[in-house]
């Protein structure tokens, strides 16, 4: 009797601890043989066959064999008296499992773990509500999707219940509130629930009130919750784990009063629940593991902080915090992780100094103060995007458990520290001022699984043999410093793990062959260098089947590309060489496709149509001709930037633009294409910048463009549209339009004024950041006049502001509503018929650089107000029928005779002319000694710039970078063509 209550005990331990394994089922099995459950090995053997297996991986169900007893099988575990399977724990299978799976034969089944498979967008089917013994069930990373059954709910001794989702994969699961409800209300032993990336979006948070109260772990990271999460669940006394981060829209606040709580780990990252610093702190005493990135914040953090004596993993970060890093506030003995990366942290990172004992501490020199102990413990830590400066101390590079370090995005310098700590594996200091050569330390990090040395100041001629010895390398990123990389001695040296290489800017002059042998790189990034050569076929074949990102722009390559053979590739890249023949194709999986400024040649071939997920596809400026494919139209379901500048393309505009596009830029200048525009333009919604100038389109004015609500920029210059602009269709036209050219072309009657009153983004622009139009791998491009000039823009400034109605046959007189666009930065509305005066209102202005009304048939003076324009550095009224003196002081004593040639009526300075008694100058203007420095403007700068001949003057403030430099990225064009001049001259005589 008492061995039986022995055994009895044995099982039911053995039912109940999770360690069981199927090599001690087998050796405890009865001397009797098989302990298998006939019913039960046939059903895993029908469940194995209806899968493919990676047999690479050690967990695998290939070794399962008809005559063997399934307990001993891998992954399988037994009820020991009946032989029938409890237990099963199976990965790497891939395949469907369908609602009539042998799986579900298994009646007896306690515990089910199906992680890590790929079981191809399998819903989820209801019959796993018929295991009525389960108590622990693991579906995570597998590749499900749809919604999760109610069945679900039916398993009232569930324990554990784990559906994470890989947020990577195209498939979803869902769960929706009734559901939800029904697990809350029935499991009610429920231990652990873990819903991380399941689709949540649906549920009212509120069911989560009714939780179990011996829940300990709860998981619902990424799961699109929305609405106020329930205070209560913060409360639940057993609660350890709560994991809410990356759910965005989720609002609520931490409990205020009388709570106490046991969690030991609390992530509310990137949601909009309020945290309250100083409950928090006083409430959560057990707390080990604490994410607030990018939370909201009541209170100041800096008083509370050393309250959470027990945490050894803290992340504050992107949550702008300021000042300097509260290192005496954080728990450095204890702490393993630390994230503060994407505040406003300034300062510098501590040093060592020992005491009179020997005793070494960290020591902040800018306070003149101890903060604490070396963190020896720390495996992870990240300042990165943050203003720290000074130098990297020493006592980073000597951690003995330290795994990633990331400084990047800083205002670090000095030399790079010895790292003498072999830990390492992960190393960050990119986007600093470091200089020097890359210290010998970091060839022997040999754990060393990515490195980013890139935007630095660090120089020397380096052979890349040197990281020979780092195997495991994933990722390496040198680019952007003064180096002078070779791959001498390289032919036998491969490394097996590399996936990206970034080698930009780094003086290379070949191809480095030693990559012929890296197969599975996924990105390749050599821009920038100095390779002058064909593309060698080697080239073409490496990484074929795992390639994603190839950048080989800014080089010197020539000759043809041939076939690219990359089967995974996403970006391409090969913008500023010398390449030729006809235009290359990348697979059908590409997202971004840049050629420009190359010299292809020939038609666009059909197969340019299988690209229809492209993101972004620039053609321009290379010598490609014939039709541009309708197909092109159809891709606006993805295409957001359509770029096919200075070719010689031909034909019309594809009139295939479909309802819900999402087309941002479409620039066609400098092509040949005729006929009209296209009104399926309309559909395109998200436009913000259409470039057509310099074609031979012919058309009336298309006024039904007013009713695209985001564009920003029409350029139409140079083409034969025709007749009278007329008169707004919409209340309220071209609401964000900050550019606008329609010069050269055949314009006539009156100024469009109706369409000047509500150009508001040129009425009252705020925006003042330095701020550029484009997104993440393409800037917005356009050639403008400005002061005569045509400049071509290749960033463009988001508060540049212009109108140009240039050489057109407009009349009538210029309405006193323009003087309320008081965010103009240049105004032309030379070679017109214009008539009447000027307006005083012009002198509204207060932005504008230059204004050119020459060569048409105005009459009466130059008003006075103009002066008060103290950025006008370019002002020409030539060719008019002015009369009176001009005026005098600021700006206006820098302009020169050709301002003001072909008025026979003006008088005054500069030219020689003199006026009369009757018409002197008012004695309102400032003498010459307070014009100088008159509103803090210098106008000896705007002279001097004047005087030079090109656009330097005051509009060198939206070409200038933040660090004061200017801009290059800004290439005058030529000067401004007066290709129509003699046309108009002959109409108007």
């Amino acid at each position: 009797m008492g061995w039986l209550c022995l055994l009895f005990l044995l099982f039911t331990a053995c039912q109940f601890n999770s360690t069981c394994s199927s090599s001690s089922n087998s050796s405890s099995s009865l001397s009797s043989g098989h302990l298998c459950h006939p019913d039960d090995s046939s059903a895993l053997l029908q469940f194995k066959n209806s899968f493919s297996i990676d047999t690479s991986s050690d967990w695998t169900i290939s070794s399962w064999q008809k005559a063997k007893d399934c307990c001993a099988w891998s992954g399988v575990t037994c009820e020991k008296l009946t032989g029938h399977v409890i237990g099963l724990e199976l990965g790497f299978l891939r395949g469907k499992i369908h609602s009539n799976s042998s799986l579900f034969f298994l009646h007896h089944l306690k515990r089910l773990a199906l992680m890590e498979n790929d079981f191809e967008g399998s819903p989820i089917s209801s019959k796993f509500g018929g295991f009525v013994n389960m108590t622990h069930l693991d579906l995570s990373f597998s590749n499900f999707s749809g919604p999760i059954p109610f069945q679900i709910s039916l398993l009232s001794n569930m324990v554990s219940l784990n559906l994470r989702q890989d947020a990577e994969t195209v498939a979803t699961l869902s769960l929706d509130t009734l559901s939800l409800n029904r697990i809350v209300q029935n499991l009610t032993n429920l231990r652990e629930l873990q819903l991380f990336g399941v689709d949540m979006s649906l549920v009212i948070p509120d069911s989560f009130k009714n939780l179990s109260s011996s829940l300990t772990t709860l998981v619902l990271f990424d799961s699109q919750l929305q609405g106020k999460f329930p205070e209560s669940v913060f409360r639940l006394p057993n609660l350890r784990v709560l994991n809410l981060d990356f759910n965005k829209n989720l609002t609520g606040s931490l409990p205020n009063s009388n709570w106490s709580s046991p969690l030991e780990t609390l992530g509310l990252s990137y949601t909009r629940i309020l945290v309250d610093w100083h409950h928090l702190t006083r409430s959560l005493k057990s707390l080990r593991d604490l994410s607030l990135s990018n939370c909201t914040f009541i209170g100041s953090y800096l008083a509370s902080l050393g309250n959470l004596t027990q945490i050894t993993s803290l992340d504050l970060s992107q949550n702008g915090f300021g000042g300097q890093i509260p290192w005496s506030l954080l728990n450095l003995e204890r702490l393993t992780t630390l994230d503060l990366s994407g505040n406003n942290y300034v300062g510098q990172i501590p040093e060592v100094e020992s005491n009179s004992t020997g005793i070494a501490s960290l020591y902040d020199f800018s306070k003149g103060q101890l903060v604490g102990p070396i963190p020896r413990h720390l495996s992870y830590l990240s300042l990165s995007e943050n203003s720290i400066n000074g130098t990297i101390p020493s006592w980073l590079g000597s951690l003995p458990s330290l795994d990633q370090l990331h400084l990047g995005s800083n205002q670090l310098g000095g030399n790079i520290v010895d790292f003498q700590s072999r830990s390492l594996s992960f190393l960050d200091l990119g986007a600093n001022k470091l200089d020097g050569l890359i210290p010998r330390s970091i060839y022997e990090l040999v754990n060393l699984g990515w490195l980013d040395l890139s935007s630095n100041n660090l120089g020397g001629n380096l052979e890349f043999e040197k990281f020979s010895k780092l195997q495991i390398l994933g990722g390496l990123n040198l680019s952007f410093n003064h180096l002078s990389l070779s791959f001498n001695h390289l032919s036998n040296n491969t490394w097996p793990q590399l996936l990206l290489l970034d080698l930009s800017s780094c003086n290379i002059s070949e191809f480095p062959y030693f990559l012929r042998a890296s197969q599975d790189l996924d990105m390749l990034y050599l821009s920038h260098n100095r390779i002058q050569a064909d593309i060698p076929k080697w080239w073409l074949d490496l990484g074929k089947d795992s390639l994603r990102y190839l950048d080989l722009s800014h080089n010197s390559l020539t000759g043809t590309v041939g076939q690219l053979r990359w089967k995974r590739l996403q970006y391409l890249d090969l913008r500023n060489n010398s390449l030729q023949g006809d235009l290359p194709i990348p697979p059908p999986s590409t997202y971004y496709f840049f050629i420009s400024n190359n010299q292809f040649t020939g038609e666009m071939p059909p197969t340019i149509c299988s690209l229809s997920i492209l993101r972004i596809l620039d053609l321009s400026n290379n010598k490609l001709s014939g039709k541009i494919h309708q197909c092109i139209g159809n891709f606006s379901q993805s295409l957001s930037v359509l770029d096919l500048r200075n070719n010689k393309f031909h034909g019309v505009i594809p009139g295939t633009f479909s309802k819900g596009n999402v087309l941002r830029n479409l620039n066609l200048n400098g092509n040949q294409l005729e006929g009209s525009l296209p009104r399926t333009l309309l559909t395109c919604t998200e436009l913000e910048v259409l470039d057509l100038g310099n074609n031979r389109i012919q058309d009336t004015f298309p006024n039904w463009l007013e009713f695209l609500p985001k564009l920003q920029v029409l350029i139409l210059r140079s083409n034969k549209l025709y007749g009278e602009i007329g008169i707004p269709e919409t209340k309220f036209p071209f609401q964000k339009l900050r550019i606008m050219d329609l010069s050269y072309n055949r314009f006539s009657g009156l100024l469009p004024t109706k369409y000047f009153e509500h150009l508001t983004a040129m009425i009252n622009l705020q925006e003042h950041e330095l701020k550029y139009m484009g997104e993440g791998y393409y800037q917005d491009t356009v050639i403008v006049t400005i002061k005569g000039f045509e400049i071509e823009m290749v960033k463009i400034q988001t508060f540049f502001t212009t109108i140009d109605f240039s050489n057109n046959t407009f009349r009538g007189a210029i309405s006193n509503v323009i003087g309320k666009l008081k965010s103009l930065k240049g105004l032309n509305f030379s070679y017109n018929e214009l008539t009447g005066t000027i307006p005083s209102s012009f002198g509204d202005m207060s932005n504008l650089e230059w204004l050119d009304l020459s060569s048409n048939r105005l009459v009466g003076a130059i008003p006075e107000k103009l002066v008060n324009l103290t950025s006008l550095s370019k002002f020409n009224v030539s060719k008019n029928r002015l009369v009176g003196p001009i005026p005098h002081g600021k700006q206006f004593d820098t302009f020169e005779n050709d301002s003001y040639s072909g008025n026979t009526g003006l008088c005054g300075l500069p030219l020689s002319k003199t006026c009369g008694a009757h018409q002197s100058p008012p004695s309102s203007f400032r003498q010459e000694g307070d014009l100088e420095h008159g509103n803090g403007f210098d106008w000896k700068v705007v002279l001097m710039g004047y005087a030079s001949g090109v656009v330097i003057g005051i509009s060198v403030g939206y070409l200038v970078l933040p660090n004061g430099t200017p801009d290059w990225l800004v290439k005058v064009v030529g000067r401004k063509q007066r290709r129509r001049t003699v046309e108009i001259t002959q109409r108007r005589a």
